[in-house]
C-alpha cells in the first residue's frame, strides 16, 4: 500500500505458502510510519489469537509489536536528556568579561 515515497503497510495473516503480495487471510491492522510517532493500529486481540494458533510473524512484525503494542514502561534515559556535570566558575566580578571592560 502506500505510493511512492509515502510508504504505509497493513499488518495481514498470510499462508506461507502464499506469494508475499498476493491473498491474505485476515487484515489485522495498519502502520504509518510518515506520522510522528509512528501510527500502528493493530488489533491485539487478533494478534493474540494468531500467535496463540500456531502463526509465525516476520521479523518486521515481530519488532512492531516489541516496540508499540507492549504496554509503556517509563524510560527515563530516552525521557530527559543526560545532566552536565557541574563546573566550577569563577564567583564575582573577577570572570572573563569583566576584565576586558576594566582597561
Amino acid at each position: 500500500m502506500g505510493s511512492k515515497k509515502r510508504p504505509f503497510f497493513r499488518v495481514v495473516v498470510a499462508d506461507s505458502r502464499s506469494a508475499r503480495d498476493s491473498r491474505f487471510v485476515e487484515i489485522l491492522g495498519h502502520y504509518n510510519p510518515r506520522t510522528q510517532p509512528a501510527l500502528v493500529r493493530v488489533d491485539r486481540e487478533r494478534v493474540d489469537y494468531w500467535l496463540k494458533a500456531g502463526a509465525q510473524p516476520s521479523d518486521t512484525v515481530r519488532t512492531l509489536i516489541a516496540r508499540h503494542l507492549s504496554p509503556a514502561e517509563p524510560e527515563p534515559a530516552r525521557a530527559t536528556p543526560p545532566e552536565k556535570p557541574a563546573t566550577a566558575e569563577p564567583s564575582g566580578a573577577g570572570g572573563e568579561g569583566s576584565e576586558a571592560s576594566a582597561s
